[in-house]
């Protein structure tokens, strides 16, 4: 899996939303390369609510001396009505792109070259019926990622991307897997198989590579689902 030897070795990753699949794996990944890895979620390692100021506050002054950020947290936001839209904003959009922002903020005041990595959806980068409230908030995620890349970019050295999952068998999609809503794009050869957790956990680790030379970039890790 890595070595103790790798140049993110002792760096701290905060995982925001991270208790799920998808967060684990990751975690996974970077503990074995020496990485000081924090969990936040509503229900597990620190508790906190990213929607809200105080405790994105507290959760990133548990941080001192955070390296890189990868914000998990989101929901399915199933249906149109007027209650899907209000959550999906909160929790697919502002909680996200706020945290995104005092974390950056943060690492400039510390003069830390970090990294910023953010999740939004193959729903954001192709047309799926019935998915307004989700893919609509994702999609504003995603090209609010790119601004902060560009104000992040050059002598503050912070680097801002996005992941945009598809069909993954793990996390919010687990569910629709289950319920055969995907079968048809196997079935038609459209994708080989269902993404797995550790398919995000490496595109996560590459984001997250010190050395890199990638900003302001959406990376879609869906097998070819969004083609």
């Amino acid at each position: 899996m890595g070595s103790k030897n790798a140049a993110i070795a002792g760096l701290e990753v905060l995982l925001a939303g991270g208790a799920g699949g998808l967060g684990s794996a990751t975690a996974e990944l970077l503990e074995a390369e020496g990485a000081r890895v924090v969990i936040s979620s509503r229900s597990r390692g620190l508790r906190a609510d990213i929607t809200k100021a105080a405790d994105r506050k507290w959760l990133l002054a548990a941080v001192p001396k955070l390296y890189g950020l990868v914000v998990f947290a989101g929901t399915p936001a199933r249906g149109a009505g007027e209650d899907a839209m209000r959550q999906s904003h909160e929790v697919n959009y502002e909680g996200p792109i706020l945290l995104a922002r005092e974390a950056a903020e943060r690492m400039k005041a510390a003069g830390t070259s970090g990294a910023i990595v953010l999740f939004s959806t193959m729903q954001a980068i192709a047309l799926f019926p019935a998915s307004t409230a989700y893919a609509g908030e994702k999609a504003a995620l995603l090209h609010s990622a790119r601004i902060l890349a560009k104000e992040c970019r050059g002598k503050t050295n912070i680097r801002v991307n996005v992941i945009a999952p598809g069909v993954m068998a793990a996390g919010m999609a687990e569910a629709s897997i289950a319920s055969g809503k995907y079968e048809r794009y196997l079935a038609d050869g459209v994708i080989s198989r269902y993404g797995k957790a550790a398919d995000v956990a490496r595109a996560v680790r590459f984001f997250l590579e010190p050395d890199n030379y990638v900003t302001g970039q959406v990376l879609s890790v869906d097998g070819g689902i969004t083609l």
